[in-house]
């Protein structure tokens, strides 16, 4: 698949998931390049706001399978990944799948799970694959995680461990819509009989694996590879920040930059890819110091001062690796 045709197919997918979820087109830029750039999102927002129902229309509208997990605080591991059952008639342990084995695996309400069942996501999102009892058992491809959570002053959860965090190529948000946003809900409830929106199926799950493919094409300037070790190597030296973002966040801010880049339609990265992905792709990973923390300092707010202080290349239309 070339960069317009993939432009054109994410394009498409963008306009069928909105009209099933309003919310800004931003949102749904993220999710497209966590899926292209073969990583996961975490959707952090309030109850209401519609990330359920993304989860399941981005699996709808890709032609995927689907599989919700409702993370509760006595969830197991096993819950989530399967386990080792008794085949009475066999007379022979037999392994039965949990709800990982899908394509697109919604972990609604992740930071209400406990440590140890977050824990066990671990593997599965890095390695694609799920070990029981010291035998390993390869996910379905593709595999892309939708995970949700609420906020974490809400009661009953569980913040996430950093490691759990750093595998989540974007940390995005839906907020609530505008009040002109708001008035398209109701509008689009009485247009319909039933309580949920729905989406057709666009895509086959081959084109899915042809599109993830079309960013290894996209090329980046050896400016700008400079400029994604500057935005990183900052948030290690600034004084909010006490951990600042690993190698590998820098190695996912160069894979976010190329998918947006296919978005866009380009077969090249533009500074202003870098800097639109910088937000959603390194904020999550800094842990900040006790005051900054003590004084309700964001991490995007970080994120943005260090991109607004950074001197920004000058790349040229044609820009080749």
């Amino acid at each position: 698949m070339d960069i317009d045709a993939a432009a054109t197919q994410c394009r498409e997918v963008i306009d069928v998931l909105n009209e099933a979820v309003v919310a800004d087109r931003t949102f749904f830029e993220d999710l497209l390049v966590g899926l292209l750039a073969g990583g996961h999102v975490l959707i952090e927002d309030v109850p209401g706001t519609g990330k359920t129902l993304t989860a399941r229309s981005t699996a709808t509208v890709l032609g995927l399978s689907f599989s919700r997990v409702q993370l509760t605080p006595d969830l197991l591991p096993a819950d989530v990944m399967g386990s080792q059952v008794f085949n009475q008639r066999d007379r022979e342990f037999e392994f039965r799948q949990g709800p990982l084995f899908a394509n697109v695996v919604l972990a609604d309400e992740l930071n209400r799970a406990p440590p140890k069942t977050q824990s066990a996501l671990l593997e599965a999102m890095e390695e694609r694959q799920v070990t029981i009892e010291g035998e390993t058992h390869p996910l379905p491809a593709p595999f892309f995680v939708i995970a949700t959570q609420n906020p974490i002053e809400e009661s009953g959860t569980f913040e996430l461990p950093e490691a759990q965090k750093d595998r989540f190529l974007i940390k995005t948000q839906l907020g609530y819509p505008d009040r002109g946003g708001e008035r398209t809900i109701l509008d689009r409830r009485l247009a319909r009989d039933a309580a949920t929106p729905s989406v057709e199926k666009l895509l086959e799950s081959g084109t899915v694996d042809s599109l993830r493919e079309v960013p290894e094409a996209v090329t980046v300037e050896g400016d700008l590879r400079e400029y994604m070790l500057d935005l990183t190597r900052e948030t290690r030296s600034h004084h909010h920040v006490r951990t600042g973002v690993s190698p590998r966040g820098t190695q996912r801010l160069l894979e976010a930059s190329r998918a947006y880049a296919v978005i866009e339609g380009r077969d090249y990265v533009v500074p202003d890819d870098v800097t639109r992905m910088a937000e959603p792709v390194l904020a999550h990973r800094l842990v900040l110091t006790p005051e900054a923390t003590v004084q309700e300092i964001e991490k995007r707010d970080i994120v943005r001062e260090i991109v607004e202080e950074t001197p920004v290349p000058t790349v040229q239309a044609d820009a080749t690796a």
